[in-house]
C-alpha cells in the first residue's frame, strides 16, 4: 500500500477531487428531483399507487433509455466526457423547470412520465460518463477504493437530496404545488455540477483524441456495439459479473416495489417507525447508512478475499437478510433489512465497477458502462412488471420474499462456480 493509504493517495489528485465533486452535486440534484416525482406519483392522496401503476411508471421512465443506452455508450467513447458533464447537467437544469410546471398544473400519467423520462435518461448518461472518466483521474491501484468512495458517497448524496426535499415538503404542506417547488429546486445542484466540471481540460477525462476523431454512421455504431458485446464476452470476469449483477438488480427491484406498496398500503405507524412517505424517508436513510458502511468495508475486503469471494458473499448475505428480516413483515425489521441489503448491493456494485475499470480498455469502457446501466434498468422494469402481475396491492407476499432469497442464493453459487477459474486477482 502506498504511503498515506489508497484513499489519501486518490484524494491527492485534484482531478479526482473535482470529478468527485461533480458526482456529489449531480446526484444530490437527482435525489431532490426523484423525491418530488415519488411524492407526486406515489404518495399523493388523490392518486392510487397500485402495483400496475408503479410498473407502468418504471417502464416509461427506464425502458426507453435502456434500449438506447448502448448507443449512448458509443457516444461516451467518442465525445469529450468533460463536455458531456457540462452540457448534460445544464440541460437537466433547464428541463426540470418544465416538469415543475407540469406538477404544479396537476399533469399526471404518461405526459408527466415522458417529461421525467428525459431528465432521468440524462441522469443515467451522466453517471455512465462519470464512471468512464474515473480511470483518467485515478491510478489503477486506487480504483477499488475510489469506486467505494464515489459510488457510495453518490448514493448518500442522492439520499440526502431526497431527505432534504422531503423535509422541505413537510414545511410547505401537501399540495402538488409544493412538489413543483421541490422539483424546480433541483436545477441548482445541476447547474453547480456543470460549473464544477467546466474547468477540466477538454481531453482530461477521455476518450483519446484518436478515438474521438472517429466518425460513424448508424450502421457503424451498431457494429461498434456488437464489438463491445464481443469484448465483454471475451473477458470472463466481466461477462460473469454482468450476469450476476443483472439478477441481483432484479431481486432488489422486486424488493423495492414491495417496499413502496407495503409503506403505502400495508404498514401502520409504530412509534418512531413511520408508514407512508415519512416511512419511506426512513428507508432511504437506512439505505444510505448501509451504502456508507459498504464503502468502508469493501475496499479491504475486496483486496483480502478477492473479486470472486467478496461479491458472492454479498449475494449470499442478501438471501440471509431476506429470510431473517423480511419474512416477519415487521416495520422495524424492514428498516434493518433495508440497511443490510443496501450494504450488500453496494458492496457488489463497488466490486464490479472495479472489475470493469480494471479489465476493459478505454476504447470500450464507455459503452460497457452504458450496457451495464441498461441491464440495471431492464432488470428493474422486469421486477416491476413481475410484481404487478404476481403481488397483492399491499405488497405482502411471503412467496416473493422467498423467491428473491432463492434467486440471490442460486446466483451466488453460479457466480462462484463460473468465476473461480476465470477471474484473476485485482488489487
Amino acid at each position: 500500500m502506498r504511503r498515506g493509504g489508497h484513499l489519501i493517495t486518490a484524494l491527492r489528485d485534484p482531478g479526482f477531487r473535482r470529478l468527485f465533486a461533480v458526482r456529489l452535486t449531480s446526484q444530490f440534484g437527482d435525489g431532490v428531483f426523484q423525491a418530488s416525482l415519488a411524492g407526486t406519483v406515489l404518495f399523493d392522496p388523490e392518486r392510487q399507487a397500485h402495483a400496475s401503476d408503479i410498473a407502468a411508471g418504471f417502464t416509461v421512465l427506464l425502458l426507453p433509455y435502456s434500449l438506447i443506452g448502448p448507443f449512448a455508450g458509443v457516444l461516451l467513447d467518442r465525445w469529450w466526457r468533460r463536455r458531456v458533464l457540462v452540457v448534460a447537467n445544464t440541460a437537466r437544469a433547464l428541463i426540470v423547470l418544465a416538469v415543475a410546471g407540469e406538477i404544479a398544473a396537476g399533469v399526471a400519467g404518461v405526459p408527466l412520465y415522458m417529461s421525467a423520462l428525459v431528465i432521468i435518461s440524462i441522469s443515467r448518461f451522466v453517471l455512465s460518463a462519470l464512471s468512464a472518466s474515473q480511470p483518467h483521474v485515478v491510478a489503477d491501484a486506487e480504483l477499488v477504493t475510489a469506486n467505494a468512495l464515489t459510488a457510495t458517497a453518490g448514493s448518500v448524496a442522492t439520499a440526502t437530496g431526497g431527505g432534504i426535499a422531503l423535509g422541505i415538503r413537510a414545511v410547505l404542506g401537501t399540495m402538488n404545488g409544493d412538489y413543483a417547488v421541490i422539483a424546480a429546486a433541483s436545477l441548482i445542484p445541476f447547474l453547480v455540477a456543470a460549473a464544477i466540471a467546466r474547468p477540466f481540460p477538454r481531453s482530461a477525462l477521455g476518450p483519446t483524441a484518436a478515438e474521438r476523431a472517429a466518425r460513424e454512421t448508424p450502421a457503424e455504431v451498431l457494429r461498434g456495439l456488437v464489438a463491445g458485446a464481443r469484448h465483454v464476452q471475451s473477458i470472463p470476469p466481466i461477462a460473469n459479473g454482468l450476469a450476476a449483477i443483472a439478477v441481483q438488480r432484479l431481486c432488489i427491484g422486486i424488493w423495492t416495489v414491495c417496499t413502496v406498496l407495503l409503506y403505502r398500503n400495508h404498514f401502520d405507524a409504530d412509534g418512531v417507525f413511520r408508514a407512508g412517505l415519512g416511512g419511506l424517508g426512513q428507508v432511504v436513510a437506512a439505505v444510505a447508512i448501509g451504502a456508507a458502511l459498504a464503502a468502508l468495508v469493501t475496499p479491504s475486503a475486496f483486496r483480502r478475499l478477492g473479486p470472486v469471494t467478496w461479491p458472492a458473499a454479498m449475494l449470499l448475505s442478501s438471501a440471509t437478510v431476506a429470510f431473517a428480516f423480511d419474512l416477519p413483515y415487521s416495520l422495524p425489521l424492514w428498516l434493518v433489512s433495508a440497511l443490510l441489503l443496501s450494504f450488500a448491493s453496494q458492496g457488489f456494485k463497488i466490486s464490479f465497477d472495479t472489475l470493469v475499470q480494471h479489465h476493459v480498455v478505454d476504447e470500450f469502457r464507455g459503452r460497457v458502462f452504458a450496457i451495464y446501466d441498461m441491464l440495471f434498468n431492464i432488470a428493474l422494469v422486469t421486477a416491476a412488471v413481475l410484481t404487478a402481475v404476481a403481488l397483492p396491492e399491499d405488497g405482502h407476499s411471503p412467496a416473493a420474499t422467498i423467491g428473491i432469497a432463492g434467486g440471490w442464493t442460486l446466483t451466488a453459487l453460479v457466480y462462484v462456480t463460473r468465476s473461480r477459474r476465470t477471474t484473476p486477482a485485482t488489487h
